[in-house]
């Protein structure tokens, strides 16, 4: 054992059980054959049409409107987020559900962590920009149990106190294995899209995150970044979006991801759903 002056202070602590879903996630999402894009588009025409709305006191969220250009994106192209059914099928749906990252403080008998929790957002493709504000907002103000690993979860708590102190083989032969090979219950339990927001406005320049996930589609947004651009010609200041998109290549190929991207740049380049956000007075936050 090394001497105590070459260690110094240190804290030993209880492994957090609730953290054990999370690396089930990483675990699974690893042996998943997803494909990385890097995008960066340019969002300065929605962040100033953001801005003139919170002038005058019609704020809406800059993420609020990034599920919804994302769901409304997926739902002009569905085959991006099917779930395979077996060998032979694959499950295309037409609701877009959006489990999005949202970091939470969970409360404990030794200390309090923070844990990113998934936030199912239902029939996303169907809710105006102000709706998916409101209940962003209200899901990073509900209180979180201990033991409770999503929000807003239908799960019964103790059942899911039970699952997550349950060794690691037993968590996969209970839960895992049965959600994967059923897609209606994996869209269920966890949605068809997965969306984390890793960084906004406020860094020195742009950045990408690549995450692990589970879901067929996930799309990280990194952080907002001026930078030149040309626009008719002429070199200008704006504001650009750093953005990773994985798609599961079982299921989906590099055309219909191009479609997709495409298409998804064309809503974000045209502020798509602000115009619906007008006379909503809620207030502008970011999730992490």
């Amino acid at each position: 054992m090394a001497p105590p002056d070459l260690i110094g202070n240190y804290e030993e602590r209880e492994f957090p059980k609730f953290r054990n879903p999370t690396i089930d996630t990483l675990i699974w999402g690893s042996k998943r054959h997803h494909i990385s894009v890097l995008l960066e588009i340019d969002v300065t025409d929605a962040r100033v049409a953001i801005r003139a709305q919170k002038r005058r006191g019609q704020r809406i969220g800059f993420t609020a409107w990034m599920v919804k250009c994302i769901a409304q994106a997926v739902s002009e192209h569905q085959s991006i987020q099917a779930l395979r059914q077996g060998n032979r099928r694959l499950v295309i749906f037409d609701d877009v559900d959006v489990a999005i990252l949202v970091e939470r403080t969970i409360a404990q008998s030794d200390a309090d962590e923070t844990l990113p929790m998934p936030y199912l957002i239902r029939k996303a493709n169907e809710k105006t920009i102000a709706t998916l504000h409101a209940e962003l907002s209200v899901a990073k103000q509900q209180a979180i149990g201990v033991g409770e690993v999503q929000i807003s979860s239908p799960r019964i708590t103790w059942l899911t106190k039970l699952f997550i102190q349950l060794p690691r083989i037993l968590r996969d032969l209970l839960f895992w294995q049965p959600v994967f090979r059923n897609p209606f219950r994996f869209k269920q339990s966890m949605g068809t899209v997965g969306m984390t927001v890793i960084g906004m406005s406020g860094q020195s320049g742009m950045s990408w995150g690549i995450p692990i996930g589970i879901h067929p589609l996930i799309v990280a947004v990194g952080a907002i970044a001026k930078r030149p651009g040309a626009v008719h010609d002429q070199i200008v200041i704006r504001e650009y979006v750093g953005m990773t998109i994985l798609f599961d290549h079982d299921v989906t190929d590099g055309a219909p991801v191009a479609r997709f991207i495409r298409r998804l740049q064309e809503l974000m380049a045209d502020s798509y759903g602000l115009q619906e956000a007008e006379g909503v007075a809620i207030s502008e936050e970011h999730l992490s």
